[in-house]
């Protein structure tokens, strides 16, 4: 059961589309769903925002310490409100999986990422979950420093946010901690393909016409902030 969203990034308008921003993208789109605000709270190191969803609490957070100490924001909030590293689900960018796909993981190394490596010398250990927002690799080693603080492309950045859109539809499973279900929604990158259509008979029948069918309005996840 997940009760810390952690998104990862550099504060500042100078970072605020740059790749290794994913992760605040995803708290910012999270936020809005929740129909809550995230401001500033200098206790707890970040941008912070609190939801009741079905009677559970949930808290969000941006740290704003930058990323290299990532770490201590989300410390100083969940030893706070005695949150459990397990319950605490980090969204940061990785190199490692291409833009367009997400992939969850419980536990394991920093891989490099410095907002990971800061959160597991705060923490005190690496067992959390994390939500990789793939944004893809230069090629080239020396590049990625370079690489992450830039702007994705235009085409990049429509897979980047159709990831966290299919990756935000699984916070109902996050919360209710169903972590396989969460990860079958995420990491189904790709929609089956569709059966080819049916050769039509060269006399048919008039077609009715379809009825206007209205969707019900999409109700908030969030019962109150």
């Amino acid at each position: 059961m997940i009760k810390l969203f952690v998104g990862l990034g550099n504060p500042g308008p100078d970072y605020a589309t740059t790749r290794h921003n994913a992760g605040f993208w995803f708290i910012d789109e999270l936020a809005r769903l929740l129909n809550v605000s995230l401001s500033m709270d200098k206790s707890h190191f970040g941008m912070v925002a609190r939801a009741t969803v079905k009677g559970q609490t949930v808290w969000l957070l941006q740290p704003q310490t930058f990323m290299n100490v990532s770490g201590k924001a989300v410390a100083s909030l969940s030893k706070f409100f005695k949150i459990a590293p397990d319950e605490i689900l980090v969204i940061h960018d990785e190199l490692d999986v291409p833009a367009g796909q997400a992939k969850v993981k419980f536990a394991g190394g920093h891989a490099g990422h410095n907002g990971l490596r800061d959160i597991h010398a705060k923490l005190g250990t690496g067992d959390y979950w994390r939500l990789r927002i793939g944004i893809g690799h230069p090629g080239v080693g020396k590049d990625v420093a370079d690489w992450v603080l830039k702007k994705p492309s235009v085409d990049e950045r429509i897979a980047i946010d159709q990831t966290i859109d299919r990756s935000i539809k699984a916070v109902p499973d996050f919360l209710a901690g169903d972590m396989e279900k969460a990860m079958l929604l995420i990491h189904t990158s790709k929609p089956p393909r569709p059966k080819p259509a049916k050769p039509e008979s060269p006399i048919q029948a008039p077609k009715s016409q379809p009825k206007d069918v209205k969707l019900p309005a999409s109700q908030p996840l969030s019962d109150g902030t």
